[in-house]
């Protein structure tokens, strides 16, 4: 989401508003709450119930991914529930924003990536395959807002991204250095 998407210009008084700032306040955060917490639930009760059906008849390492791509949903989905509950304990005024930004801080909020990387995932279970691809729909969405609402949608306030390749190549040319000489 650039700053495009997520801000709107009054256009009787010139004022800008800014998506960060009203976000948990509006009906649109409601609509994110319920569909990530009817995520939860679905998600518990197809691995309680037709999910353990449909993982008897994997082969050895279908079934290891399986296993594996089944915990990291329960994982992406306790942080996607934790995020959603302290921005409303927010809006409810239960904490105050600097606990929520403390709460915010222990939480591993990030982008998933490609699923076609994970090894064996077309020979999954169709259920749970459309719960890890909504999960991680719903996590990228969620990393966004995050995103817009911890910077507060102003780009002079957004901390630059972190660039990791430069990173690398400083610790290279310093490892290298007293070679050079």
């Amino acid at each position: 989401m650039n700053n495009s998407d997520v801000s709107v210009e009054n256009r009787e008084d010139g004022v800008t508003v800014f998506f960060g700032e009203k976000f948990a306040q509006s009906g649109q955060f409601d609509a994110v709450f319920r569909e990530g917490m009817d995520l939860v639930e679905r998600t518990a009760s197809y691995l309680d119930g037709q999910g353990r059906k449909d993982s008897r008849p994997l082969i050895p390492p279908v079934s290891v991914t399986y296993a594996t791509e089944s915990m990291r949903l329960t994982t992406r989905l306790l942080e996607l529930a934790s995020w959603l509950l302290v921005q409303r304990s927010v809006r409810d005024g239960e904490i105050s924003p600097e606990e929520a930004l403390r709460k915010r801080d222990q939480l591993k909020l990030r982008t998933f990536g490609r699923l076609q990387s994970i090894k064996h995932f077309s020979e999954l279970p169709q259920g749970l395959r459309d719960l890890i691809t909504e999960s991680v729909n719903l996590m990228e969405r969620i990393v966004r807002i995050d995103c817009a609402m911890r910077t507060g949608d102003r780009p002079e306030e957004a901390a630059p991204a972190p660039n990791f390749v430069n990173k690398q190549l400083a610790a290279l040319q310093a490892a290298f250095a007293p070679l050079q000489r």
